[in-house]
């Protein structure tokens, strides 16, 4: 990460006491300022270094696309599915699960997700047994979590589940100082 902006000279000063915590984190701010990016930095820096990264882009799949993604498949869950496979939160353990656009998934998987969070627990489709996950969980997104809350299209306990630590990025706008910085930085 990169800035001379003391806008993220704040954000860049507390991201090593995120990282050391095994909170859910937050990451808030409109679309290209770097919240994938700030994901991959808590985790890099965190006791999970070494364990994978997963990043899963929540508005590029279709609902149930996403849930078998997400928590996995057994062999015979449903027509096609010959072999069982791993969700992302299986391929996360020992590291990290990043949620991108958190803000576009659906009511029926947000309780999914809310189960997760609370019990470190998932079952995958067609299973008859739940599974485990030591996975640290990042979120992003773009929208206003909060009037989605108030609005009744965003569970309020998912909220504050995912609302532990929360990063807010600005927008390029209000870091102009920044500009020529990545600009040097996406040439190279």
């Amino acid at each position: 990460m990169t800035s001379r902006s003391p806008l993220m000279q704040r954000i860049f000063d507390v991201l090593p006491a995120i990282a050391s915590s095994p909170s859910t984190v937050l990451v808030l701010g409109q679309t290209g300022t770097g919240k994938e990016v700030v994901a991959r930095t808590i985790h890099t820096l965190s006791q999970r270094h070494a364990g994978p990264f997963v990043a899963v882009n929540c508005a590029a799949l279709p609902d149930t696309l996403l849930e078998s993604e997400l928590f996995g498949y057994k062999a015979g869950a449903f027509t096609g599915a010959v072999k069982s496979k791993p969700g992302r939160f299986a391929l996360a353990r020992g590291g990290t699960i990043f949620l991108d656009e958190i803000g576009e998934i659906t009511p029926a998987l947000q309780v999914r997700l809310l189960r997760v969070l609370q019990e470190h627990a998932y079952e995958p489709l067609g299973a008859t047994r739940a599974e485990r996950t030591d996975a640290r969980v990042i979120v992003a997104t773009n929208r206003d979590l909060a009037a989605l809350v108030r609005r009744g299209a965003f569970r309020e306990d998912l909220y504050y589940r995912i609302n532990v630590v929360r990063i807010e990025l600005p927008a390029l706008h209000r870091r102009a100082e920044d500009i020529p910085l990545l600009v040097t930085q996406f040439i190279e």
